[in-house]
């Protein structure tokens, strides 16, 4: 590896999450691979997994959630995310702790009392018991129950359910999915661990699926402390590759770390959803992110993330599409001006955007480059 290039750390890290190459050959052994996909941009996570699973379409991923393959719910940082169902169980308990002493005021603000919780689980389950429900119709049932589901009060009643292990989202109605009791929907085939053995098979499969990445990394990505995220390392460092940068210990898979060709992807283009665990899967973004394009990527640091363009394993742009009833309009907007191999692998990562939505998508690339940044 070679310290000098954050682009070549980048592209090393797209190869590890199936990006670039290596890539499954199922929607539910991509989301497996990588153990956990930032879901919360239900559109944005499709693609997400449709990107890393070569043939695939938006069709075949919502079929797998239909399948009882993947689940949505609020694991670690208490953000949605895509797993598979038994991945789910290994993650949540990990930092339910965490997740329930941090919303712990927000509770407080919102009215929401342990007997309120109570009370909503047992209207929820009982509910859920007869089928799935959609978003409103599990806030009815709250509310008939005597809870108030105003402003934010609702969602923090339906992620109390989901941080207790009680209901995940599965399958699809319409366009938005329904939730469903967890243990009914998907029941558990895997084995069990302690919350150390636990901790140390989610870090493995982070440094494998991430790497390079930092112990730092690990532990904002799973909600971890560094405690535990160090004597996970402690436990597994036979089992992967280590390598020093700039005074920085990197954690990865041997073969990716010691990559024979680490240019290979050099000038690979990529149309990657806001929210990808490209950038969302690290707590320093600077390898693939130049910190003087932050803004255009997060305006005002609301916590959205747009669409990005990928090129070389570096943001080098961001993207729109406007869906109509007989395609896509996709339209680019680089940072910089573009030479024309580069379009050509626009044009290529359009198409492989058309493929997967299964409808004909018209491209656009704004004349324009972004003005610099202030």
């Amino acid at each position: 590896m070679d310290s000098s290039s954050p682009a070549q750390l980048a592209r090393l890290r797209l190869t590890s999450q199936r990006v670039h190459r290596h890539r499954p050959a199922t929607p539910s052994e991509t989301v497996t691979q990588l153990t956990a996909m930032q879901g919360q941009d239900l559109p944005g996570v499709l693609w997400s997994i449709g990107l890393r699973t070569p043939g695939a379409t938006e069709s075949d991923v919502r079929a797998a959630f239909d399948r009882r393959e993947l689940v949505r719910s609020w694991p670690m940082r208490g953000t949605l995310h895509v797993t598979a169902p038994d991945d789910l169980r290994l993650i949540l308990p990990l930092s339910r702790h965490r997740l329930k002493t941090a919303v712990a005021s927000r509770h407080r603000e919102l009215g929401i009392t342990a007997d309120d919780v109570t009370t909503a689980t047992d209207a929820g389950t009982r509910a859920l018991g007869e089928g799935p429900l959609t978003r409103k119709q599990l806030l009815e049932v709250f509310e008939a129950a005597g809870q108030s589901t105003a402003g934010q009060r609702g969602i923090h009643l339906i992620s109390s359910l989901a941080h207790a292990g009680l209901i995940c989202q599965g399958p699809f109605v319409g366009t938005e999915q329904a939730f469903v009791l967890f243990d009914e929907w998907a029941p558990s085939t895997a084995a069990t661990y302690d919350r150390d053995e636990a901790i140390a098979v989610v870090a493995l499969r982070y440094f494998v699926s991430h790497g390079p990445a930092t112990e730092a990394d690990l532990a904002w990505w799973a909600n971890l402390t560094l405690t535990d995220v160090r004597a996970a390392i402690a436990a597994i460092g036979d089992r992967m590759a280590s390598r020093s940068i700039d005074g920085r210990t990197y954690y990865g898979a041997g073969d990716v770390l010691d990559a024979a060709r680490p240019d290979e992807a050099a000038s690979d283009v990529f149309l990657m959803p806001g929210f990808d665990e490209q950038l969302l899967g690290y707590a320093d973004r600077s390898a693939a992110l130049n910190p003087e394009h932050s803004e255009r990527i997060v305006p005002g640091r609301n916590g959205v993330f747009k669409p990005t363009l990928v090129i070389g394993g570096r943001v080098s742009g961001t993207w729109s599409r406007r869906e109509k009833a007989r395609g896509i309009d996709v339209v680019v907007m680089p940072f910089d001006a573009l030479d024309k191999d580069t379009e050509r692998g626009i044009e290529r990562a359009v198409e492989h955007y058309s493929r997967f939505k299964e409808k004909p998508v018209s491209e656009t690339i704004a004349a324009e480059a972004f003005p610099p940044a202030r």
